[in-house]
């Protein structure tokens, strides 16, 4: 499994804020008890952190590839607990793995993104649609959908390759910035620029500026990635 230290970092940070009222049910946070402490995974990620912080111009780079290599050799088995609460979504993800592959590679986007936010948005259900109209795998609204070319957004061929095509648009505008571009798929990017969030560092500091739902569909998405990376 491999994650970038990057998000990681930001991740661990919104974790640790108490008052941002993040969602922590067992089944959507693997770093938190059910009485709310930090379980030992957990202590063990922020302790890599804090021993990775640059002590001297430069050594950015550094502590990110230490960390990395620390995080792709901790055992899949530290997933385990939502992995198991996850496996009839991910039986249902394998329908649609080839075009998941396919919009990932035309797009460039990690499969593994791709397939967290269906997790999240829809639950691999391509008939859904939400309480505001959202539609489909990906839940595009009607107008994001006409101006991505789908003309059906109940297609999941359509669908897969919309929403990862507008997936893709948001990573570039915000530089591969993840936590900033899943902020904008679910808030939409005019409210994040208007937060003057840029990169994933601003969604830590504007975090409480986030509407609940978009806090707590960041850390999902980032969360439930690991399923799709094993």
């Amino acid at each position: 499994m491999s994650i970038d230290p990057r998000i990681m970092r930001t991740w661990l940070q919104m974790q640790w804020m108490p008052s941002a009222d993040l969602d922590k049910t067992a089944s959507d946070n693997i770093f938190s008890a059910e009485d709310g402490s930090p379980t030992a995974l957990f202590q063990t990620l922020l302790n890599q952190l804090i021993q990775s912080q640059p002590s001297a111009a430069g050594a950015e780079a550094t502590g990110a590839a230490s960390i990395q290599d620390q995080l792709a050799a901790l055992s899949a088995a530290n997933w385990a607990p939502i992995a198991a609460q996850s496996t009839t979504l991910r039986q249902d993800s394998t329908n649609y793995d080839a075009l998941i592959d396919e919009a990932s590679y035309k797009y460039g986007v990690d499969r593994s993104l791709i397939a967290s936010v269906i997790h999240n948005e829809s639950s691999f259900n391509s008939n859904a649609v939400s309480s505001s109209g959202a539609k489909g795998l990906m839940q595009l609204m009607d107008g994001t959908a006409r101006g991505l070319g789908v003309t059906d957004s109940f297609d999941p061929v359509q669908n897969i390759d919309g929403g990862t095509r507008y997936l893709s648009y948001l990573l570039r505008k915000y530089e591969g910035n993840e936590a900033a571009a899943l902020a904008a798929y679910n808030a939409g990017p005019g409210r994040i620029d208007r937060l003057g969030i840029r990169n994933d560092e601003d969604v830590v500091e504007r975090l409480q500026e986030l509407p609940s739902e978009t806090r707590n569909y960041i850390q999902k998405v980032l969360t439930t990635r690991g399923l799709y990376s094993l």
